[in-house]
C-alpha cells in the first residue's frame, strides 16, 4: 500500500509490528491518529483501542481488519474507534477517512473544545476545581499557555439589567469575537465565563512571542468588539504547566483592575503598576463628614453630590484602586451613619446599603453613582424623621471651634459666625453634644496638649499657650480636672511606657 501522507496533512511518526510496541510508540510520539489491524501479536487491535483510550483519550483510532465480523465492529465502536475498514483496504477510501479525521482534529484544535475542557477551566478560575481532569489530548502538550482576562467598561450601565436569554446572547457574541481574532493567528484557545463581566480565555501557544507581538493581537481582539462600551484585555504572563493555571487567571483578574485608571485596551503583565500619587490638597476626611452631616440636614442634595465627586476625584488623583476606594468609601460611610444615629436618627439602618460589585460596577463613576444614591436615601430618611434639622448647626459649629481651638474663642463669636443668639447657640450646642462649650474647648485642647506632652520635649508652660491657655496655672487646673493628674505626671507616665 503506497499513500502520499504529507498531501494529506499527515507525517507519520513510527511503525509497530506487535500491540504492545504499538502502545509505547503512540504514547511517546503523542500520536494524534493510530491506523492499527485487528490482529496482532501480543495484544490486539481492540485491546490496544482500549488501552489508549485509558493513557491517551484524544487519540484517533481507524481500524482494519480481514474479517466482516460484527461483534468486532460493535467492541471496535464501543471503544470510540474512528472507523471500520476491511481488507484489502481500498486507497481512496482510506485516503478519505484520514482526510476527515484530519479535518476534525484540526477544527478542535483551532475551534471546538469538549465539555470537560470547559469544566475543568471554569472550575480552576472560580477556585472551585471539578473533578474533570486536564485537558489531556496531545496538542496541548510541549506548548506553553497564557491566560487573557477580558472585561466590558462600564458594564452597569449598559448590560447589567439584561434579561437571562440577552445576558446569554451577550456573552456568545463576545466569545465569538474574542476567539474569532485568535483563531485567525492560528491560536488554539477555549474561553470560560466567570462573572456576567469577566471571560477568561485559556491560550495554547506554540512559541514565545516578545510583548510587541501580544499588544497587537491583543489590540485586535479588543477593537474585534462591535458592542457601544469597549472590550478591554489582560494578559497573563506565560506558564508551562496547567497546573499553574489558577494563578495565571488570578494575575490577569488583578491586572484588569487598573482599567479604571488607566483607560487603556491592552494590559501586559511586564508593565509596571501605576504610582500612588498625590494630585491636589489631601482630604480632611473628618471635614468631609461635616459637610455631608451639615448637606443631608439642610436637605441640599447637590451639596451632596458636590460631596462625593470631591471624594472620589481625591481617591482617583491618588490612584486607588477601586476596591481600594470603595473600603476608603465605606469607612467613611460607617462614620456619616454613626454621627446620625447619635443626632436621634435611629431609622438610619433603614436606608439600604448597595452591595458594590466591582465587576459590574467597573468605573469611578459607576461606584459614584451607587453612592450618590446611598446618600440621597439617607438625606430622604432625615427629611422623614422629623428631627430638628438645627443638628446641623452644631456639627458646623465644632468644625468651627476645632479649626480655631487655640484661640481665645467665646462662645458669643460662634454664635455671631452662625447668625444665632448666644443663648440659643449654648441650648443647640448642649443638647448635640452633652457638653457646655467651655467643656468642649477645654477638652479639645487638652487632648491637643496631651499630643505634645508625650510627643515633644517642649516645656509644659509652652505647650499650655500653643493650646490656647494663657495663663499657665489655669492650665494645669483644667488639665488635671479633666485627666487626674498634672501635666508632669502624665508625661512621666507616657516616657514609662
Amino acid at each position: 500500500m503506497t499513500i502520499d501522507w504529507a498531501s494529506l496533512g499527515v507525517a507519520v511518526v513510527g511503525e509497530a509490528y506487535d500491540g504492545e510496541h504499538a502502545l509505547e510508540l503512540a504514547q511517546r510520539e503523542r500520536a494524534e491518529l493510530v491506523l492499527s489491524d485487528i490482529r496482532m501479536d501480543g495484544i490486539d487491535g481492540l485491546q490496544l483501542a482500549e488501552r489508549l483510550r485509558q493513557v491517551s483519550p484524544d487519540t484517533r483510532i481507524v481500524m482494519l481488519s480481514g474479517y466482516e465480523d460484527f461483534e468486532y465492529a460493535r467492541q471496535a465502536v464501543r471503544l470510540g474507534v474512528e472507523d471500520y475498514l476491511l481488507k484489502p483496504v481500498d486507497i481512496d477510501e482510506l485516503s478519505d477517512v484520514v482526510r476527515r479525521v484530519v479535518a476534525d482534529i484540526r477544527k478542535e484544535a483551532l475551534g471546538g473544545v469538549r465539555e470537560e475542557d470547559l469544566l475543568w477551566l471554569a472550575g480552576i478560575v472560580r477556585g472551585a476545581p471539578s473533578k474533570a481532569a486536564p485537558p489531556g489530548r496531545s496538542h496541548w502538550h510541549g506548548a506553553a499557555f497564557r491566560i487573557v482576562g477580558s472585561q466590558l467598561a462600564s458594564f452597569a450601565d449598559s448590560y447589567a439589567k439584561l434579561s437571562a436569554d440577552d445576558n446569554e446572547a451577550l456573552h456568545e457574541r463576545w466569545e465569538a469575537a474574542v476567539r474569532g481574532t485568535l483563531v485567525e493567528r492560528g491560536l488554539r484557545a477555549l474561553s470560560v465565563f466567570d462573572h456576567p463581566n469577566l471571560m477568561f480565555t485559556l491560550i495554547i501557544i506554540d512559541r514565545r512571542q516578545d510583548d510587541a507581538w501580544w499588544q497587537e493581537l491583543l489590540e485586535a481582539v479588543a477593537a474585534s468588539w462591535p458592542g457601544a462600551e469597549p472590550l478591554y484585555c489582560a494578559l497573563s504572563e506565560a506558564f508551562e504547566r496547567l497546573e499553574d493555571t489558577a494563578a495565571a487567571a488570578d494575575h490577569a483578574r488583578l491586572l484588569l483592575q487598573y482599567y479604571a485608571l488607566e483607560r487603556r485596551p491592552v494590559l501586559l503583565p511586564s508593565e509596571p503598576a501605576p504610582q500612588r500619587e498625590e494630585q491636589g490638597e489631601p482630604l480632611d476626611e473628618q471635614d468631609w463628614v461635616q459637610r455631608m452631616v451639615a448637606a443631608l440636614y439642610q436637605q441640599d442634595a447637590e451639596a451632596v453630590r458636590t460631596e462625593l465627586d470631591g471624594l472620589f476625584a481625591s481617591l482617583e488623583g491618588r490612584r486607588l484602586l477601586l476596591h481600594e476606594a470603595v473600603s476608603v468609601y465605606i469607612e467613611l460611610m460607617v462614620v456619616l451613619r454613626r454621627r446620625l444615629r447619635r443626632s436621634g436618627l435611629e431609622e438610619v439602618e433603614r436606608a439600604q446599603r448597595p452591595v458594590i460589585d466591582l465587576l459590574l460596577h467597573n468605573s469611578y463613576d459607576s461606584v459614584r453613582e451607587l453612592a450618590v444614591s446611598e446618600a440621597l436615601q439617607l438625606m430622604e430618611l432625615v427629611e422623614s424623621s422629623g428631627l430638628d434639622k438645627s443638628y446641623w448647626v452644631v456639627e458646623k459649629a465644632v468644625k468651627y471651634m476645632r479649626e480655631r481651638s487655640t484661640s481665645d474663642l467665646k462662645a458669643s463669636e460662634v454664635a455671631a459666625w452662625l447668625k444665632i443668639t448666644p443663648s440659643y447657640f449654648s441650648f443647640l450646642f448642649k443638647q448635640g453634644t452633652g457638653r457646655s462649650f467651655t467643656e468642649y474647648m477645654n477638652e479639645l485642647r487638652i487632648n491637643q496638649a496631651k499630643e505634645l506632652l508625650a510627643t515633644t520635649p517642649d516645656k509644659v508652660f509652652e505647650i499650655a499657650d500653643r493650646v490656647g491657655y494663657r495663663e499657665y496655672k489655669y492650665f494645669v487646673s483644667v488639665f488635671k480636672s479633666v485627666t487626674g493628674m498634672t501635666p508632669k505626671e502624665y508625661r512621666t507616665r507616657m516616657a514609662g511606657r
